[in-house]
């Protein structure tokens, strides 16, 4: 006796957050136009967006894998990794670049011992760019946990993250 494929869902039938994020696509109507706002949702669900998250929201949205992918990608609040408890965002625009972002970038990767885009391995510290955050006025600027600070240099940014090492909850 033989039996078909099951078609395997990225998460456990049981899980609430899929069927959360299936009430999110319904309300959406499964519109490809709403891949963004689904995928925020997705993101808000899960905290992160995983390839199974990715392919499954393709599916469900008719669309190919790697324009979802492509969206995921492109956009900076997106992410396809677990993000840590803290994170700092430096931003990589034309006057922050001028002002110092390269220094105070080397001398986070430095403290952590991460680069960008990477989690401190005790999933404290996640480290990441932006191309612009629109703060030009007061650059170079980071966003420390979502608030946006101006002005910063290589040390007062390191000492943050070596507090947030020191000072990790877990």
């Amino acid at each position: 006796m033989t039996s078909a494929t099951p078609v395997v869902s990225p998460h456990p039938s049981g899980d609430k957050r899929l069927k959360m994020l299936d009430a999110a696509m319904k309300r959406h109507q499964y519109q490809q136009d709403a891949l963004i706002e689904i995928l925020h949702k997705a993101q808000e669900i899960y905290g992160y967006l995983a390839n199974d998250l990715l392919l499954y929201v393709a599916h469900k949205l008719k669309l190919p894998p790697s324009r979802v992918y492509g969206v995921a990608t492109f956009y900076h609040l997106f992410s396809l990794a677990p993000q840590g408890i803290h994170s700092c965002v430096v931003c990589t625009g034309t006057a922050c670049y001028v002002k110092g972002a390269p220094a105070i970038l080397a001398n986070v990767e430095k403290t952590t011992g991460i680069h960008t885009g990477e989690t401190t391995a005790d999933g404290q510290i996640s480290l990441l760019t932006a191309r612009c955050l629109g703060a030009c006025g007061i650059a170079p600027a980071v966003v420390l946990d979502g608030q946006v600070l101006g002005n910063q240099t290589p040390e007062s940014v390191g000492e943050r993250m070596t507090g947030w090492l020191e000072h990790g909850t877990k």
